[in-house]
């Protein structure tokens, strides 16, 4: 009995120990990316960005917010991580998932965010490289909700410029300097050019660019710089499906107005039923493609043409009236001229004002 509790004992003591050994070898392993945390290698440090568009998933014109899926690159030198390859027995140091990033590597990293983001987004894939000579990699892939003021004036006929802001998040412009980097983006172009699900439904991807600016942020009540990045996507509406579905049908409503013009204007009540109708279909179509409109403060295009074809319906009943009244006071010759006026001048004015409409707003 003695002896198998010795026996115990001497194999409790070997996995304690071994235990220990494997303790001391993996904190030896993280103290090599430990050196100078938590501040940056130099100063400043640049920091060389990239940002590849995999995938533009939703934009939402009434909220004023648009997102897209994102894989983020940087790079940058810190010579405290340099390492001996040979003596590590690998051409280069891998940190990879969140768990690996998040408990194992312990030097410093620019912590990239879109200051204009809403909410935490999602980070899916991370990971970080050393090379030999401290240079460092980083690569994650993310999903982020970005609030952005967008130009609709034009609408349906607009094109938007979707811009994303990147900052070093608390280090100033003398701490962290963010560069752009051209190989990067010039893959993201290609991919956009070549795969077509990058578009989506009714925009088209126009171009991608990402420039460096300065910007003034008061975290502590001072006023420093802080260098940023500004990721602009430019996308074009593709607006056949709104002109077929929501533009020609209410010109041909408004045209079929020109029928009053047409009976006799001796039958005032006939034509004012055709004007009240046209006006009660006009204000049910704008309830029906208000869905479907951006809410915004201020007219677009498609606004503007609503109103006035709605102005130029209500105008059908006044000329009733007033051929009506011309009747009533003898003036049947001069009534008869008038009527004839409107009834070839009606569709010339109401196109005039399409056109003139929307030259104005492009």
């Amino acid at each position: 009995m003695m002896r198998l509790t010795a026996i115990r004992f001497v194999l409790l003591t070997f996995v304690n120990l071994a235990f220990l050994h494997l303790g001391t070898t993996t904190a030896s392993a993280q103290s090599k990316v430990e050196p100078g945390m938590p501040n940056p290698p130099s100063q400043p440090t640049e920091v060389k960005v990239g940002v590849f568009l995999a995938d533009i998933i939703d934009l939402d014109e009434l909220n004023e917010t648009f997102e897209v899926e994102l894989i983020v690159t940087a790079e940058w030198d810190d010579k405290r991580l340099a390492f001996d390859p040979e003596e590590e027995g690998a051409p280069y140091k891998l940190f990879q998932g969140a768990f690996q990033f998040n408990e194992i590597y312990s030097a410093w990293w620019p912590q990239l965010l879109f200051v204009n983001q809403v909410g935490s987004g999602d980070v899916n894939a991370v990971k970080i490289m050393i090379a030999p000579d401290g240079h460092v990699r980083y690569l994650d892939q993310r999903s982020v909700l970005l609030e952005t003021p967008m130009k609709l004036r034009s609408f349906p006929f607009d094109t938007q410029t979707l811009v994303g802001t990147i900052v070093s998040f608390g280090d100033y412009s003398d701490q962290v300097k963010l560069v752009v980097d051209e190989r990067v983006l010039g893959a993201s172009e290609a991919h956009a050019e070549a795969n077509e699900d990058v578009n989506i439904a009714q925009w088209k991807l126009l171009g991608l660019d990402l420039k460096e600016q300065e910007a003034d942020f008061r975290y502590y009540g001072g006023n420093r710089s802080f260098s940023e990045l500004s990721l602009e996507i430019t996308l074009k509406r593709q607006s056949k499906n709104l002109i077929w579905k929501v533009i020609v049908p209410l010109i041909i409503l408004v045209l079929l107005m020109w029928a009053v013009f047409w009976l006799d204007p001796e039958s005032l009540s006939d034509r004012l039923n055709v004007s009240f109708i046209g006006i009660l279909t006009i204000v049910a179509y704008q309830f029906l493609i208000d869905g479907s409109m951006p809410r915004i403060d201020y007219f677009t295009f498609t606004d503007t043409i609503l109103l006035y074809s709605f102005v130029v319906m209500c105008l059908t009943i006044f000329e009733s009236l007033m051929i009506s009244s011309l009747r009533k006071r003898g003036y049947t010759s001069f009534s008869n001229m008038v009527d004839r006026f409107f009834r070839w001048s009606f569709p010339i004015i109401y196109f005039a004002g399409l056109i003139a409409s929307y030259l104005y707003y492009r």
